[in-house]
């Protein structure tokens, strides 16, 4: 995430701010531009047509609506089609929560120039989020949401917006990581492989990097919960549920492309640039833009020293790793063909410039 500063006075400001807190300037995101804006009493852009998304008093979404849409949403909150009861306040902070980290997605993935729509799009396999809670059933019953993807439809259980649940289920499934913009990173990347790799001529490509993902799927997974990953998976996988089917290893290896390329641009924003751990090797320059490399390397000579670095400064707090993982030759190899991905993508958006933009 870049760095933001308050067009009235120039403070800093966070990507979530909808008031700068040096001034008390009312202010509005505009994804598209990539730009804070003053708002006037109204809520409305000073001397222009924007609006505020409807969701700014419910969920404090700080989001504009883009010019020319029908819409009442922000380009994120219109992708949501199915929210928890919003009388109650408690599955009302939660979605909340679940909006916030899929504002942090919609900006990768608008930066990333991967294809989206400005208007809702209810057709079949378009992609859209179903944020729910369990149902309790009269009877004592309790139908639990599932979190996952099917068909453009990503469903994500609002209780993972509660620390205390999210570490429990972190911990039962003996993750080093579970945070909710991993959920959206991860769980996007199935809509994604549908759009650009599925019947596709780079789908023989993806098959040898992570394996044919024509093998039953349900079997996998339960295969994979019954007896655990292999023991030497983590000299192929990226994680230990990326061992499950090849969809889900290029999942996770998505959703850590996704980790890098925004953690490195944060770092750039705040001037952090570790260098090399090995005395003598080159000195590495800073990434202009993380979000546009050409060469893969070049992000990962900048991640792990970043990662190295950053973990030490939590040990030194007593808190667990930033980045829990080791990339291996071979898992560099599945970043790389994530993204020659989306570099490809961001070529042909040069050509055909995509709905959204």
């Amino acid at each position: 995430m870049r760095r933001f500063l308050c067009p009235n006075c120039n403070n800093q400001i966070h990507f979530d701010n909808n008031q700068c807190v040096s001034c008390g300037s009312v202010l509005g995101y505009r994804p598209l531009q990539d730009q804070f804006v003053l708002l006037n009493g109204e809520f409305g852009e000073a001397g222009s047509a924007s609006r505020t998304c409807v969701n700014r008093d419910l969920i404090n979404c700080n989001w504009l609506c883009e010019h020319g849409s029908q819409s009442k949403l922000c380009l994120s909150c219109l992708h949501t089609r199915k929210i928890p009861d919003t009388s109650d306040n408690e599955k009302r902070r939660r979605w909340g929560r679940l909006e916030r980290a899929k504002r942090r997605l919609f900006y990768a993935l608008i930066k990333f120039d991967l294809p989206l729509a400005v208007e809702r799009d209810n057709s079949e396999g378009s992609l859209h989020f179903e944020l729910l809670g369990n149902e309790s059933h009269p009877n004592g019953n309790e139908k639990r949401v599932m979190t996952g993807h099917y068909n453009g439809r990503i469903t994500i259980n609002i209780d993972e917006a509660d620390d205390a649940i999210r570490e429990k289920n972190r911990t039962a499934l003996g993750e080093p990581y579970r945070a909710l913009i991993g959920h959206f990173r991860h769980e996007v990347a199935h809509y994604y492989w549908d759009r650009l790799i599925a019947g596709k001529d780079v789908i023989s490509a993806c098959r040898a990097c992570f394996g044919d993902e024509r093998q039953d799927y349900s079997q996998a997974l339960k295969a994979y919960y019954a007896n655990g990953p292999g023991p030497d998976w983590q000299q192929s996988y990226v994680s230990a549920y990326a061992s499950a089917h090849p969809w889900e290893d290029f999942a996770e290896t998505w959703a850590h492309y996704f980790h890098i390329v925004g953690g490195l641009e944060t770092a750039r924003a705040y001037g952090l640039n570790p260098q090399p751990l090995h005395p003598g090797a080159p000195v590495l320059e800073q990434l202009e833009d993380p979000y546009h490399v050409s060469d893969h390397l070049q992000l990962i000579q900048h991640w792990i020293p970043l990662t190295v670095a950053m973990n030490a400064m939590n040990r030194s707090m007593g808190i667990s790793d930033y980045y829990p993982f080791v990339l291996s030759p071979q898992i560099s190899e599945k970043l790389k063909f994530v993204h020659d991905l989306i570099v490809v993508q961001q070529q042909s958006v040069k050509v055909a410039p995509f709905s959204a933009k």
